[in-house]
Order: C-alpha cells, then sequence, then structure tokens
C-alpha cells in the first residue's frame, strides 16, 4: 500500500482541523490554540492511525507488534487524543522555533503523564506517540493536503515546505509554555543531547519508547 493511498480518506475534516488549530504565529504567542471540533480532532487520529506501524522495536530491543485491524482497541478516547494535540501543538513550535531540547521535554512529558496513568497498552502508547508526531508534522508542513483533479479527492502529499519562522518574543513565549508544562507533571530527566532528530527522545528520557516516523515502519 502507497504512502498517499494509506491517508486517503482523511477529507476535508482534516482541513478544518488544520485551520482550527490556528496554524499562526500570533497562535503561538499567547492564546491557546483555538478548540478543535471533535470531527477534527477524529481526522487527526485517523492520521496518526496511518502513521502508526504494525511492528515497532523499542530502544531495549523489545517489539511491539499492533493489529491493524483493530484499531477501537488501540487509539484513545477523543477527549484523550485532544489533549495530545495540543502538546503536539507547543512541540511543533518548539521544532519551529528551532527549541529542541524543549521540544523533546516537552514530548516525554506527555508520554511520562499516559505511561503514569497504567491504563495504556504499549500499544496505546505508541499510538499516543503518532499522535503527537502526526500533529508536529501538520504544524511544521511536513505534509500538505491536495485535491486531485480526477475525482476531486483530498488526500495528504508529503512536503519539505516550511513556511513558518519564530520571532525572538514567540520562541521566549513557547519556552516558557512548554516549561510551565513540564513543571507541573512528573519528574522527568531533562533533554541535554539531540539524538535521532527532534522528535526523538534525549538519552535518559523517561519516555516509554522512541517515536516511529513514517520512514521507520514496517511494513
Amino acid at each position: 500500500m502507497t504512502s498517499n493511498s494509506r491517508r486517503n480518506g482523511v477529507g476535508q475534516s482534516l482541513l478544518a482541523g488544520v485551520a482550527a488549530l490556528g496554524l499562526s504565529s500570533a497562535a503561538a504567542s499567547g492564546a491557546v490554540a483555538q478548540e478543535l471540533s471533535d470531527k477534527s480532532v477524529q481526522s487527526i487520529i485517523d492520521y496518526a492511525w496511518s502513521l502508526t506501524p504494525q511492528q515497532f522495536t523499542r530502544p531495549d530491543g523489545r517489539t511491539i507488534t499492533v493489529d491493524k485491524k483493530k484499531k477501537a482497541e488501540v487509539v484513545v478516547p477523543v477527549d484523550v487524543a485532544r489533549e495530545v494535540i495540543k502538546v503536539g501543538y507547543r512541540s511543533g513550535w518548539a521544532q519551529i522555533c528551532e527549541l529542541s531540547t524543549d521540544q523533546i521535554d516537552n514530548r516525554n512529558s506527555l508520554m511520562k503523564r499516559e505511561q503514569d496513568k497504567k491504563k495504556w497498552t504499549e500499544q496505546q502508547l505508541l499510538y499516543i506517540n503518532q499522535l503527537h508526531l502526526a500533529t508536529v508534522m501538520m504544524l511544521t508542513g511536513q505534509f500538505k493536503l491536495v485535491e486531485q483533479q480526477g475525482d476531486k479527492q483530498v488526500v495528504v502529499e508529503e512536503s519539505k515546505t516550511h513556511q513558518k519562522t519564530c520571532p525572538a518574543d514567540q520562541k521566549a513565549k513557547v519556552k516558557e509554555q512548554i516549561a510551565a508544562y513540564v513543571k507541573s507533571g512528573p519528574a522527568i530527566t531533562p533533554a541535554t543531547i539531540v539524538s535521532g532528530g527532534p522528535d526523538a527522545p534525549a538519552t535518559g528520557s523517561t519516555a516509554p519508547a522512541a517515536p516511529a516516523t513514517p520512514a521507520a515502519q514496517k511494513k
């Protein structure tokens, strides 16, 4: 199955999700992103599911297997997904603002919180990570939506275009928001070394597993 065919069916509601997230520099400078409708959240949930691999090998060598036919048993409820998306929104702006260690701390704080709930399976924790990653990808322009001329179907197309900028005042605000979020949660080992890209945990991370990016998925 091709990358685009996996993402078909996300549809116009994901466009609404992008708009609802308030993808502008003004949104990151203070106000929290506009509340997403359940429909928009569901669209991002579906996209994150398309990014979730059937198998993922943890840093400790153990493999997590996901039954792609049992989506309902892996995806998290809408209210949880909404919070994950909000955290992903901050991580996306941290990436845009080149706050690599802050981005890692933000993601690791999210994963530590969810791990400490002791209510999610390994498959669900992997999915939560992918939902966070999907939000970062959407915010940073790592994919775009295009309309096919033949059947007018909206599909997701990979894009390397990064159009957003981060003024100094915005960078300071993003850093402040992440610091407050991390401080309000369980203790994590602060990121000091960026290894494997901005979405990978630093050495000593308390997160349960490193993210599975599209390139790392096992079909």
